[in-house]
């Protein structure tokens, strides 16, 4: 296991990859467009493949990493994606070997001063290195004011203090790359209120509140929500910004 790895996310991988939205095919497109060849990518902090999956439709070869073995017990199967299990920062490939590194909703757990040279030695002439994330969704003015009130009065001080790069955007992280600017995208969903009430269970600010106080915050935020949704069965369009940090390696 990584060296000061802070395991959020084992013990909830299976939820995780069922309730976490989808990255928007645009985006790998964009991305895949950069380098000028698209022999393979490094998925960095892969989680349970969301983004390494999409890769593959446009590297034949994608590498995806995560120190979580949970995360990538539960990954997503593809036969153009090697999961691995290992840290960001030591990713063990061989030098100039990828052509697009991306981290998705994981930059902020790294060691910045250790991964961004692994970034250099893995990169090929040209590569390019791209870091995205999402912050706090949006469906409509009553259910973004419940849910934001919860996120940041409710269980605002149980999040991890990394959380504050994915609340500004991540332009507080250090980043030594020649940036590319990128146009906007966002991730987009049609929930219903099961899967929705799911996706917020998979907060790590949930379940530090649970493991410090012994009680659970969601069925109080749950009847909330459902009263403002309406009818349960009736899916909503969900919408995150996402934010991105993009740049060429060498």
């Amino acid at each position: 296991m990584a060296e000061g790895f802070k395991d959020y996310f084992s013990d909830t991988s299976d939820a995780y990859r069922t309730y976490r939205p989808d990255y928007p095919d645009a985006l790998f497109a964009w991305l895949a467009g950069l380098p000028p060849r698209r022999d393979a990518a490094l998925d960095c902090g892969c989680g349970t493949g969301q983004a390494s999956v999409v890769l593959a439709s446009y590297f034949p070869r994608v590498y995806a990493v995560d120190p979580s073995a949970g995360q990538i017990a539960n990954a997503v199967p593809h036969e153009g994606v090697v999961y691995r299990v290992a840290p960001a920062e030591q990713t063990g490939l061989p030098g100039a070997s990828v052509d697009l590194v991306v981290a998705a909703q994981s930059l902020h757990w790294f060691n910045f001063d250790r991964f961004y040279p692994e970034v250099r030695r893995v990169g090929r002439p040209g590569s390019v290195f791209a870091a995205f994330s999402y912050g706090l969704l949006s469906i409509n003015a009553d259910l973004d004011r419940i849910i934001g009130r919860f996120y940041r009065e409710v269980i605002g001080r149980y999040w991890p203090p990394e959380r504050a790069h994915v609340d500004d955007g991540y332009r507080s992280i250090p980043f030594p790359f020649p940036e590319i600017a990128a146009p906007p995208f966002a991730m987009e969903a049609r929930w219903e209120l099961e899967h929705l009430l799911g996706y917020l269970a998979t907060w790590s600010a949930v379940r530090e509140y649970r493991q410090r106080l012994g009680t659970d915050p969601l069925p109080e935020l749950a009847r909330e929500v459902r009263d403002a949704w309406g009818i349960p069965e009736e899916a909503r369009t969900i919408v995150w910004p996402l934010a991105l940090r993009v740049g060429r390696i060498a």
